[in-house]
């Protein structure tokens, strides 16, 4: 431990300095400042003495620099005593808290002392340096150690896993967690290097050398140094640069060292987690990805290069920041040394180039490039030369690779379709195939490490496993990896508490305590359930995979999917607003964590390119085929990518159980997940299962917990940043495990040390004598009666709660302070009776020298004394004395021998006594090894014959194994074989997977495009039907056509003329209609035209009608001729026959046009009424959008911040209504003091009305601005109307044409019915009626045609009518926010004209008052600016209040952690009922506290407003007081003027009359002093505003303190004055007595001795009235502690003043003329001071009931204003008194000068005596006492020294006189801070007002906006109402439009095929068929002719016999 490595000494970074710890100095500076921790934004913590408490907050002083500050009671924080400084184990302060864990980790961080305890925990903190603490000396000091041996390390850690996996046969496990650069990759391999030193299998191990092993010669060592090797392997393939750290570890681990039964080292296996595999491809700013691309870059050869095709650093698209170097590493180096871990890994040259080749391939996919070509979204490969380097690097053909990027193959069925892929996907599969191939490599790496490793086969028999992952961290936004990642330091936490309690659980039932277990690790439950629950309801993991399953789901669905399912849950939060990026919210033990769910979906899938997943496994490479076979791939693939990691190591289930390892082979990858075989495993599914399995493991082992700590981001060593740790402290879950171990008893201590060290405590509870340490501790607990739930008893322990070792120290600390000041007393005491006794000695033997002398003196020339001194020396006697002087010598010779003769007897007694313990003790041992041999010969006999049964045993057991290995072995066989098939199984199994896997996501993508196509299909399919259907009817039309054209010819000509004017006018009309489409302005010309086009069709409807006239008349005359014409020839009757036959056809024609007529008429009319229908919704709409515009968001938003802004204000309001009540007086006080100030404000009113009169122009320029926009907006909605009602009349007119061209159609249908029917000149009429009937049909045609088109301009107009609505609406939304600004704008008008009008009118009062009185417009200009102050004020308030707020919730956060502590107590102290109904109890309680609290605040609410509208009456009625009162200054001011022109001139006519008088003088000064002190009041007001308000606020602070010690100096000061009283009345009496004897000699000083006498009575009862007048002063003077000292002050000044007066007095007792004018002179004085007193004490009472009022409520306002309103009218009468003396003075004066000198002698008599009885006022009872004692000492010392006692009083008389004036100018100051004082309260009476006055305009404003609030709900309500309906029955309207539209497609399509049939030449019983039954209209010449079916059969059959009649 002595050794240094270098300079510094390791011990002083392991150890801690005891004797700074255990300073008593310290200790003691502790108790005596009652030291604290306050929260403090630098530091986090900071040290603080308590130095006053006010209620919920207490006043501290910082140790650090001496500030005091104001701290809510709720943020302070115990600290621990010094004892616990620097503790190694935090489990053991006594004050368990976030500051003291902090400061305990602080100091030994800045101490070097990196490790510290934490109950279970090691928590480490990086150092940023090396220390010299990982030494092999530092390794052997640890090595079998325990673990409280030594100071924490992590040595300790590791050799107590070593130990107990040795002793116990437990696994271990040791789990490192942390944040990135806290050193984790550091600890794991300083723990390998422990174990590999300590359990070493190369001393002298040859045995254990496994026979299956190749080399067994090597082994020997090569162990233990290729598990050191396999790290920086590792680092190199794992670890990059981050912003945090240089070498982070991106991926998690868990290493298995395999330890022998012996605790040698016999294998290892490392076990890979959490790969961030996406580092590989992109990196974030100054980061880089893993080392080994910059190693191999910069370390290979030319030659090496030359064989993987390296390029320059630059060239690489995935090296995103080119080449960035660590500072104080190589990479050229680094490479190096990553070669030799290979080589002593035992690779290969050739597994090692293959492994390069990988790495450079990596790099070649991100050279591979693809561009978009131009007519289609396909990619393709410009150059192919990073795709020719890629194939040769990894064996592929350069063709196939392509074909396989860019178009693979993809199965649809039984078939392989190739699928173009887009640029996009290229890229995307490009990127997924290089992080794949690197992460199989890694995979392939530590699987062959593993391989190296594994020596165990059959040796193992127990592991310590290392887990290495990343900890719990909180970013901004967290993906899905980050998830992932908490949730396994959730559980970890859970084992965490679990693991402690348990450990707990045990410590408590080994001490014998009651103790009912809390597993703690439940508290973690919910949360870890909404994460991986499987149903009921499903969590996160579960949803996230459902989701995989749909083709169609996205993030977005998943997120809503969550929130239904689990928005209800505790620990899931909804984002709270719209504008949060997070998506959701889930609350963890370490805080609240932001997740957002961007490709949670893609990465929980992870899809790969099958196609060249098969040619990288059909590669020439037999290392690249070996990373692609079937049988890794087996293995799940599993990318989290982007940020953090991926699970890419399954075989965890490998660790769960010692029976697993031994069965399992190297190449057994696919037996991790048999379970769901063939299913389609997510990402999600596969690291839930994988992580159970760790857990499972971590749980079969005895866990061991390192946190590490990051001290700051700037990796600077000895700097640590306090927020930084405290966050990694609560997210690592060490101030979680300090929460769950305040719950128990944490701070426990041994009997022994309790006694000895708390014993002091109770000296009197152990008896004298031996007695057992529990018995004695259980005596001093009953001593100190403590609380029985706050300890508990053990067996060899006592147990505490926290906090109580820190009050048995403070106690401890009391108690030995007392002690050791009770000795220092005795040994002062003792010294000094040691010295007095010497003194006493030293005066008696003085006094022996002083007889002895005398007697010597008297003697010596006595004879017979010199005869005896003579004699004396012969005579023996004198001889015997020098005998007995030499026998004392003999005798002191022989004591001393003597003595040392005893010393070497009691020596030897001492030695023989110690040798007959010795000889005792080995008696003992003897007879007790004499015992033990006994009982060992015993126990070999019994051993003798268990073994002798074992061995039998042993027979039986070695039997019946080798029939277990026989039977052992063939199920190995069949096992074997059953693998073999299993394994087949699962290759064919996951085959088919990953192609399942990877036609899913193609068949998504297949099936949104193969829906896409085939909706386009249909659509393209409907088109393509109807256009074949147009087709074939017009073929067929065509065809028809043709024919009738070339029979009928002819019969067209005399048509063809109507023909050709219908075919111009559809030709006008089309291109008008094309013109309407183009230009909308153009439509009245066209409406125009049209009307023209209309008359033109009338005139023809006209001639045709005329024309059907004379065919009636023509007709009429041919059937006249028809009976002739019948009888002519059977031809004729043929021809009529074939004439019928096409008459009945022309009415099939002409009946299925009048239904097609019909139902289009049917149509029409529906359209019509859906127009009308549609036209009053769209009205209808209107107005309800323009209702609900006012309710659009941003007035939501207006009503959201009106909202807050009424709540703040009336919690402000509510919280300052009661500080204007209290201040209003003062504000009106402050009025009369501010009149002359408002004469230079008022220059400053004008500027400031001229800059409001500006800002109203430009706000009323700007309304007018707006008004004009507002106006041109409406014009433009105005024409929008105009012209969609034009279009809507245009609309109309063009109904009512089809309808008149359908109806002229009818009429042609009828004429051509009635020529068809003639039978009278059938050739001639029936040719002209076919002829009519085919230009009709013709017609027809044309004007369906026409219809047709006339529809689709109705549907284009119904759009651009749509798209005008929709602009209509945009503007009317431009202009409700337009009118919503307007209105902003009018109210904010309004508010500023209001403003103008008050300021106007104030200003028109000012400008009437200026003629009276010019300062009271200023003092409104006052009262304007100190309102915007109070605005200010209150601005500031607000944020105090919500100060206050925060305050609140670290209050309520303070509170629930005491209420758990009181649970606790409780459950304790009622043991009989289980402590979770309690708790139950407890939670109900303390719910319906809160709802009684809520509903309590709700009343208290609704009661606040209530007061407020209380107190807005009452704020009207003070101000109508307030004007009153400055009506009354006024006239106070005006009559103040007038007083003092007369004071002037009273002091001009003084001057003139008495200008010689002193004492008019002295008045005259006075006067103008006093008006000078008027006129400087006003300037100092400023300057002492801020100096009062201080002291006042000092004063109340200190009122209390100084109370108590004014009434002990009052009480000590009235018991010395009754005692000096006593002694004075004696002496008195003593004085008087001998005055009687000397009477006659001092005649006249007797007389001028009872006059003083008498006086002296006189000012004995003033002396008792200005006690009285004192105790009151006193009062006051606890307030005024600045005065206070200044009277001190004077008073001592006063005392010794008062004593020379009395001296002087009873001096110039002969001196009776002097006395006497002194005495006069005296009274004089008496009479002023006695009125300056009173005037004193007037201000004094004053001053005292304003400061009394100022702090009372407001029910003292009105008697303040009362008293005030009487105190200017008793100024009023003494103005009016004096000025009345002032005027009889002058009468006088001028009267005599005899009455002028008595008056001023008066007054100054007055003035004197009145200025003594101020100065006397406190302290004169005690100086009357001290009067009387000098004046009997001045009697006893005129008898001797009369003369010089005159010149002494002569000198003290002029000292008086100065010392009067002094105290005369002090206490002209105590007057002026007095009326400073006054002045300032009246400031503070106006202030009140004027924030009255603000309380006013807010409670009005919040009226307002309640009542506009309240306006908007209903509006918002109203508005959604009428959109719900809106909706509702615009939905209903779609459906019946639709409903029509479908209607009216089936007409369409029946009449196609009825004019199909009769083109066809069907029958003509089709006529019949296809005819309707009922009745038909027909239109002829504006009449309506019915006919039914029967009338027209019967019609038919007349004719039928009519032809047979006259055929006979």
């Amino acid at each position: 431990m002595s050794q240094r490595s270098g300079q510094e000494d390791p011990e002083r970074y392991l150890f801690v300095d005891r004797a700074v710890v255990y300073n008593p100095a310290t200790q003691a500076d502790w108790t005596a400042k009652k030291l604290v921790w306050i929260p403090s934004e630098r530091h986090g913590f900071e040290a603080a003495s308590i130095r006053e408490e006010r209620g919920d907050e207490v006043v501290v002083e910082l140790a650090e620099n001496g500030k005091k500050a104001v701290v809510n009671k709720d943020d302070i924080q115990k600290m621990n005593p010094p004892k616990f400084s620097k503790v190694e184990d935090m489990a053991e302060l006594t004050c368990l808290n976030e500051a003291s864990v902090l400061h305990n980790l602080k100091d030994r961080y800045y101490s070097g002392l990196i490790y510290t305890y934490s109950g279970l925990f090691c928590v480490v903190i990086n150092p940023y340096k090396n220390l010299p603490i990982y030494s092999e000396n530092i390794i052997e000091m640890y090595r079998g150690k325990k673990r409280h041996e030594m100071p924490p390390h992590i040595y300790a850690i590791s050799e107590s896993a070593y130990r107990c996996m040795l002793q116990d046969r437990e696994d271990q496990s040791i789990l490192c967690t942390g944040e990135s650069g806290a050193g984790k990759t550091e600890n794991t391999k300083k723990v390998i290097q422990y174990l590999a030193h300590v359990a070493s299998s190369h001393k002298g191990r040859k045995d254990h050398i496994p026979p299956e092993s190749p080399k067994p010669v090597k082994l020997q060592g090569e162990l233990e140094r290729q598990l050191l090797q396999a790290n920086p392997i590792l680092e190199s393939f794992g670890n990059a640069k981050t912003v945090k750290n240089d070498n982070s570890s991106r991926f998690g681990k868990f290493i298995r060292i395999n330890f022998d039964v012996t605790g040698y080292i016999v294998g290892a296996n490392i076990e890979t987690y959490l790969l961030e595999k996406s580092r590989a491809i992109r990196q974030a700013k100054d980061e880089r990805t893993f080392h080994i691309f910059y190693q191999l870059l910069a370390g290979a050869g030319e030659h090496l290069k030359s064989d993987l095709l390296l390029e320059g650093f630059n060239n690489y698209r995935f090296l995103s920041n080119g080449n960035i170097p660590i500072p104080g590493q190589q990479d050229k180096d680094n490479f190096q040394e990553t070669m030799e871990a290979m080589h002593i890994m035992s690779f290969s040259h050739e597994e090692i180039l293959a492994m390069l080749k990988v790495v450079s391939s990596v790099l070649q996919f991100g050279n591979i490039v693809f561009k978009k070509e131009r007519n289609t979204d396909q990619a393709s490969m410009p150059e192919n030369t990073a795709a020719q380097k890629l194939c040769h690097l990894l064996g592929m053909n350069v063709m196939e690779f392509t074909r396989a990027i860019l178009s693979p193959r993809i199965k649809v069925g039984r078939d392989y379709v190739q699928k173009a892929q887009t640029k996009e996907q290229a890229d995307f599969a490009v990127e997924a195939l290089a992080k794949a191939t690197y992460e199989r490599l890694f995979r392939w790496l530590v699987h062959r490490i593993n391989k190296a490793l594994d020596r165990t086969k059959r040796q193992g028999a127990s592991f310590i496993g290392i887990l290495d992952i990343a900890g719990f961290e909180i970013f901004q936004l967290n993906s899905f990896e980050q998830m992932c990642i908490n949730y396994t330091n959730e559980k970890l936490q859970q084992l965490f508490n679990h693991t402690m309690f348990i450990l707990e659980q045990e410590e408590y039932q080994r001490e014998g305590i009651e103790w009912s277990f809390i597993d703690f690790g439940l508290d973690l439950q919910p949360c870890i359930d909404l994460i991986e629950r499987p149903a009921n309801p499903p969590g996160v993991l579960a949803l996230l995979d459902e989701e995989c399953w749909f083709p169609k789901a996205t993030d977005k669905t998943f997120i809503d999917k969550l929130t239904q399912e689990q928005g209800t849950h505790t620990k899931f939060q909804k984002p709270r607003q719209l504008k949060d990026k997070a998506d959701f919210c889930i609350i963890h033990y370490a805080g609240k964590v932001d997740y957002k769910a961007d490709e949670w979906l893609m990465k929980n899938m992870d899809p790969l390119n099958d196609n060249v997943a098969t040619l990288l496994h059909q590669s020439t490479d037999k290392f690249v085929a070996e990373l692609w076979k079937d049988e890794i791939q087996t293995i799940q693939r599993a990318s989290f990518y982007d940020n953090v990691t991926s699970l890419d190591e399954p075989a965890v289930d490998r660790i769960v159980g010692l029976d697993q390892v031994a069965g399992m082979n190297e190449t057994a990858f696919g037996a991790t997940y048999k379970t769901k075989k063939g299913m389609f495993r997510t990402v999600g599914q596969l690291y839930k299962e994988s992580l159970t399995k760790l857990m499972a493991t971590l749980r079969n082992t005895n866990p061991n917990f390192v946190r590490c700590i990051i001290p700051n981001h700037e990796k600077r060593a000895g700097k640590l940043e306090p927020h930084l740790v405290l966050d990694q402290l609560r997210c690592n879950g060490v101030l979680e495990g300090i929460r769950i171990c305040r719950q128990g008893f944490p701070n426990r201590i041994v009997f022994q040390e309790f006694r000895q060290r708390y014993e002091i405590l109770t000296p009197n509870a152990i008896p004298k004598g031996f007695m057992d340490g529990k018995q004695a501790c259980e005596r001093m607990i009953r001593a100190l009666e403590l609380d029985p739930n706050l300890f508990r008893i053990g067996q060899s322990k006592i147990f505490f709660r926290t906090g109580v070792l820190a009050h048995l120290e403070e106690e401890r600390d009391l108690k030995i302070t007392d002690i050791i000041i009770y000795f220092q007393s005795v040994c002062r005491g003792y010294l000094a009776r040691k010295a007095f006794a010497k003194k006493q000695q030293q005066l008696s033997a003085l006094k022996v020298l002083q007889r002895n002398c005398a007697a010597y003196l008297k003697l010596r020339h006595w004879q017979w004394w010199r005869l005896f001194t003579k004699v004396k020396p012969l005579l023996q006697v004198t001889r015997q004395e020098e005998e007995m002087q030499a026998k004392d010598e003999e005798l002191i010779k022989v004591k001393e021998r003597q003595l040392k003769v005893e010393n070497e007897m009691v020596e030897m007694e001492r030695k023989h006594q110690q040798l007959l313990e010795e000889k005792n003790i080995l008696a003992e041992q003897l007879q007790a090894e004499t015992e033990l041999f006994a009982e060992a010969e015993e126990m070999r006999a019994r051993l003798a014959a268990k073994k002798q049964e074992l061995e039998e045993i042993l027979h039986d057991l070695e039997s019946r194994v080798e029939e277990e290995e026989e039977r052992n072995q063939s199920l190995q066989n069949e096992k074997k074989k059953m693998q073999s098939h299993i394994q087949d199984l699962e290759e064919q199994l996951d085959e088919e997977e990953a192609a399942r896997q990877k036609l899913q996501l193609e068949k998504v993508t297949a099936e949104a495009k193969i829906k896409k196509m085939e909706e386009d299909i249909l659509l393209l399919e409907d088109q393509n039907s109807k256009f074949l259907k147009e087709k074939k009817l017009l073929e067929d039309r065509i065809g028809e056509m043709t024919s009738q054209l070339t029979e009928e010819e002819e019969k067209a000509k005399n048509l063809g003329k109507v023909k050709n004017k219908q075919e111009m006018m559809m030709v006008d009309l089309e291109e008008r209609l094309k013109k309407e489409e183009k230009t909308r302005q153009e439509l009245e010309k066209a409406k125009r035209k049209l009307d023209a086009e209309t008359t033109d069709l009338q005139d023809q409807i006209a001639e045709l009608q005329a024309q059907i006239e004379e065919l009636k008349i023509q007709l009429a005359k041919k059937e006249e001729e028809l009976q002739a014409a019948l009888a002519r020839s059977d031809e004729e009757a043929a021809q009529k026959n074939n004439a019928l036959k096409q008459v009945r056809e022309l009415q099939a024609q002409l009946a299925e046009l009048q239904e097609d007529l019909e139902s289009e008429k049917m149509s029409r009319s529906k359209a019509e009424k859906l127009k009308r229908d549609l036209s009053e919704e769209l009205e209808a709409l209107k107005t309800e959008l323009e209702d609900t515009l006012d309710t659009t968001a941003a007035q939501q938003e207006l009503r959201t911040k009106r909202e807050q802004e009424v709540a703040e204000l009336k919690k402000a309001i509510d919280e300052e209504t009661k500080n204007h009540e209290a201040q209003i007086q003062d504000m009106r006080q402050r009025h009369a003091t501010a009149l002359e100030e408002l004469s230079e404000q008022l220059d400053q009113a004008k500027r400031f009305k001229a800059n409001l009169e500006k800002n109203k122009q430009s706000l009323e320029s700007d309304n007018k601005e707006m008004a004009c926009e507002v106006k041109g907006l409406q014009q433009a909605k105005t024409e929008s109307e105009h012209k969609r009602k034009k279009l809507e009349s245009q609309l109309q007119e063009f109904m009512a044409r089809a309808t008149e061209g359908e109806r002229a159609k009818g009429e042609l249908a009828e004429r051509s019915h009635k020529l068809q029917t003639e039978l009278d000149n059938v050739s001639a009429l029936l040719e002209e009626a076919e002829k009519k009937g085919i230009k009709l049909a013709k017609d027809a045609g044309s004007l369906e045609s026409q219809l047709q088109d006339t529809q689709e301009l109705l549907q284009e107009e119904t759009r651009q009518k749509l798209n005008l609505s929709s602009r209509i609406r945009q503007l009317e939304e431009e202009k409700n926010t337009l009118l919503e600004q307007q209105e902003e704008d009018e109210e904010a008008r309004r508010n500023l004209e209001k403003q103008l009008q008050t300021l106007q009118a104030q200003l028109f009062e000012t400008k009437k008052k200026l003629d009276e009185d010019v300062g009271t417009m200023e003092g409104l200009e006052e009262v304007k600016r100190k309102l915007q102050k109070d605005m200010e004020l209150t601005s500031q308030r607000l944020e105090e209040k919500a100060m206050a707020m925060d305050k609140m919730e670290k209050t309520k956060n303070r509170l629930q952690q005491e209420l758990d502590d009181l649970m606790v107590d409780l459950d304790h102290q009622r043991q009989i009922v289980s402590n979770l109904e309690k708790k139950q109890k407890k939670f109900d309680q303390m719910l319906a506290e809160e709802k009684t609290v809520s509903a309590r605040y709700a009343e208290e609410r609704d009661r606040a407003e209530a007061e407020a509208r209380e107190k807005e009456t009452k704020a009207l009625s003070m101000a109508r007081a307030l004007e009153e009162a400055l009506e009354a200054k006024e006239e106070l001011e005006r009559f103040n003027k007038q007083l003092r022109t007369e004071m002037e001139d009273l002091m001009s006519s003084k001057d003139d009359v008495g200008k010689n008088v002193h004492e008019l003088e002295k008045s005259k000064r006075t006067l103008e002093q006093q008006v000078e002190e008027m006129r400087t009041q006003l300037e100092e007001l400023e300057d002492e505003l801020q100096a009062t308000e201080d002291a006042k606020l000092r004063l109340e602070v200190n009122m209390q303190a100084m109370k108590a010690q004014f009434d002990r100096d009052l009480q000590a000061r009235d018991e010395q004055g009754e005692e000096k009283k006593r002694a004075l009345v004696k002496q008195v009496r003593e004085m008087e007595a001998e005055l009687e004897d000397e009477r006659k000699q001092r005649a006249l000083a007797v007389a001028a001795k009872k006059k003083l006498e008498m006086d002296l009575n006189e000012l004995e009862g003033q002396i008792e009235a200005a006690n009285k007048a004192r105790d009151e002063a006193i009062k006051q003077l606890r307030k005024l502690q600045a005065q206070m000292k200044d009277y001190q002050r004077e008073l001592e000044e006063a005392r010794a003043s008062r004593d020379e007066i009395f001296a002087q007095s009873k001096e110039n007792e002969k001196k009776l003329k002097g006395l006497e004018a002194e005495i006069l002179q005296l009274q004089e004085d008496h009479a002023a001071s006695e009125r300056a007193r009173r005037h004193a004490e007037q201000e004094r009472d004053e001053l005292a009931d304003e400061i009394s009022n100022s702090a009372s409520g407001k029910s003292s306002l009105l008697d303040e204003k009362r008293r005030l309103e009487a105190r200017i009218a008793q100024l009023e009468e003494e103005l009016e008194e004096e000025q009345g003396n002032m005027e009889l003075l002058n009468d006088r004066f001028r009267k005599t000068t005899m009455q002028v000198d008595t008056l001023n002698t008066e007054l100054a008599g007055e003035r004197s005596a009145a200025q003594k009885s101020e100065n006397a006022r406190q302290q004169m009872e005690r100086q009357n006492k001290e009067l009387k004692a000098k004046l009997g000492e001045l009697e006893g010392a005129v008898k001797s020294k009369f003369k010089a006692s005159i010149s002494a009083l002569e000198a003290k008389i002029l000292q008086l006189e100065e010392q009067l004036e002094q105290e005369a100018k002090e206490r002209a100051a105590a007057n002026k801070i007095v009326r400073r004082t006054e002045k300032k309260l009246k400031e503070v009476v106006m202030q009140v007002e004027d924030e009255r006055r603000h309380a006013d305009q807010y409670k009005e404003q919040m009226e307002k906006a309640n009542s506009r609030m309240k306006q908007l709900k209903r509006q918002l309500e109203e508005a959604e109402e009428e959109a719900t309906r809106a909706n509702a029955s615009r939905r209903k309207l779609q459906r019946e439009l639709d409903d029509a539209t479908e209607a009216s497609e089936g007409l369409t399509r029946e009449v196609n095929s009825l004019k199909n049939r009769l083109r066809r030449g069907g029958p003509v019983s089709s006529f019949s068929s296809s005819s309707r039954s009922g009745r038909r209209n027909l239109n002829l010449d504006g009449a309506s002719v019915d006919l039914s079916d029967d009338d027209a059969d019967s019609r038919a059959s007349d004719l039928n016999e009519t032809q047979a009649s006259n055929a006979e």
